[in-house]
């Protein structure tokens, strides 16, 4: 039986991409991903556009493009939603302004199907990366955080935020629960917990493009997971660990 994996493309407002993003990434993956059983979700998380008039296009003119929407918007609420009542082995995501190169899936995958790991990530922060078009303002302040990570949790990862990520699903029915965070913190949450945890975490080096078009408001972003990264190490990652175990 073929290996299924659900991708899911977590979307805000945006009716202008991503009936091209979403015509481009079922291409690729119906032309180079026969060996496996693959779904598309889009998933609308409060968008107030024509949005949803445009995914449900997509989801009757492709037949592996599934649409769900979630009235509150949040990428991680987007996130728990979806990979918690997925049906396939593997579950996915990436960013709609396709900034990761798409050949960078098999390896993202084979990391979990072939070498066994819990989770694999993208990183931009790696040997093998390569990245392009970033400010150095952004550049500056992605890896000023991840520093603070590691010298927070010593953490065995070192990009917690690029959008880009693949989890067994058997792994994120243990782990998904638990994470507090409904927004952009979800991530960082999600492998410091998963980490400390003892989960198996794989960066694998991509090819990223800057989104000069990006709406994410670096410097109140940065905050906001600096408030997180206090939350976990003043508690909330003990009580996330204490979960863990007692529902083992």
């Amino acid at each position: 039986m073929n290996n299924t994996v659900e991708f899911i493309l977590p979307v805000l407002n945006e009716e202008k991409i991503i009936s091209a993003s979403v015509s481009t990434i079922y291409n690729f993956l119906n032309t180079h991903f026969e060996d496996y059983n693959w779904q598309i979700t889009i998933a609308d998380n409060g968008s107030t556009d024509k949005t949803a008039t445009v995914s449900r296009f997509l989801s009757t003119k492709f037949d592996r493009v599934n649409y769900v929407r979630i009235a509150q918007r949040g990428r991680g609420r987007a996130l728990k939603q979806c990979w918690t009542t997925s049906k396939s082995d593997i579950v996915a995501y990436m960013d709609i302004d396709l900034s990761t190169q798409l050949d960078d899936i098999k390896p993202l995958l084979d990391s979990i199907l072939q070498h066994k790991y819990d989770i694999a990530i993208g990183s931009r922060l790696i040997k093998g990366s390569i990245v392009e078009g970033r400010s150095r303002r952004r550049e500056f302040t992605s890896r000023s955080y991840n520093k603070i990570i590691q010298l927070m949790f010593s953490v065995n990862f070192n990009d917690a935020q690029c959008g880009f990520k693949a989890i067994s699903r058997s792994v994120a029915t243990q782990i998904v629960p638990l994470i507090k965070d409904d927004g952009w913190f979800f991530d960082t949450e999600l492998l410091i917990v998963a980490d400390k945890c003892d989960y198996r975490i794989k960066e694998v080096p991509v090819r990223w493009s800057d989104d000069p078009d990006t709406r994410v408001k670096v410097f109140s972003t940065a905050l906001y997971d600096l408030c997180g990264l206090a939350r976990l190490k003043f508690g909330g990652l003990r009580s996330a660990k204490s979960k863990l175990k007692s529902n083992k």
